[in-house]
């Protein structure tokens, strides 16, 4: 099966400037294109690159500097979120990524609340979650929940497991609210990667591409990305495929490992 792809604008296609990336994805065969913040965007030109170039957008970061398990953010948090689902709307963008603790610079991640104890947090946690799944149905958009790897990346980050994710977004119950499973986060916490497909294929929103370690292109790491899109293909994931990686040497290098492993 080939799954839809989408390249993540941020780290790929450094080499030239942010608007031409959208042209640059589309003729090396990407459907869509992705990207972390929509802050420091020109939503309209954004906008104008993607439909020029004939390209989708498959998503973007809806929380920012902003935490899902922090009971004082909560109003902020509602409140940023529905900005974000506007901006959204203004690009045509599929979806929003929300995340459990708020990123700063470089995804570092800003608190990691020791302070908190993990019935607070989780709880937090959860009710926000289905008041985020509310405006979703709302406006007609999705949210995907995304855990991250605690070991170089994101250290003090709260949802670590695939789990936890899936199944609060199962309780919840809404068909606007999923998890995003990275593939190399996962493989960082907890491995066993297509076992997890298997048991959370159904609540798979949008899966994220890159090895491990390095958090480069398919092909220079540990993971054996051939039988990871078998194991999606077997338990059914109709999503897009993201390749939020960091190229080793250059895009054009990272396209073509990309274009030849299905």
């Amino acid at each position: 099966m080939k799954f839809k792809r989408s390249a993540c604008i941020e780290p790929m296609y450094f080499e030239i400037p942010f608007l031409e990336r959208f042209a640059a994805a589309k003729k090396d065969g990407f459907d869509y294109v992705e990207f972390w913040s929509w802050t420091d965007k020109d939503l309209e030109a954004t906008r104008a690159a993607a439909e020029a170039a004939g390209i989708g957008i498959s998503g973007f970061n809806g929380d920012a500097e902003l935490s899902l398990v922090d009971p004082q953010h909560n109003d902020e948090y509602l409140k940023f979120l529905e900005s974000s689902i506007q901006a959204a709307k203004t690009v045509g963008a599929l979806s929003l990524t929300i995340h459990s603790n708020g990123l700063g610079e470089g995804g570092k991640v800003i608190c990691d609340y020791r302070d908190l104890s993990d019935t607070i947090k989780t709880c937090n946690m959860f009710d926000m979650l289905k008041r985020c799944a509310e405006l979703a149905e709302k406006h007609d958009i999705r949210l995907n929940l995304e855990g991250l790897n605690i070991i170089s990346d994101h250290v003090g980050n709260f949802l670590v497991h695939t789990e936890v994710a899936a199944e609060m977004c199962r309780l919840i119950g809404s068909d606007k609210l999923n998890i995003l499973y990275d593939v190399y986060h996962m493989q960082l916490n907890e491995g066993n990667l297509c076992n997890t497909i298997a048991r959370f294929a159904d609540v798979m929103g949008h899966v994220h591409v890159a090895d491990c370690p390095g958090r480069h292109e398919p092909g220079t790491g540990e993971i054996h990305y051939p039988r990871i899109y078998q194991a999606l293909a077997e338990h059914n994931y109709q999503g897009i495929v993201g390749y939020e990686l960091i190229p080793e040497t250059s895009t054009a290098n990272a396209v073509e490992k990309i274009m030849t492993i299905v």
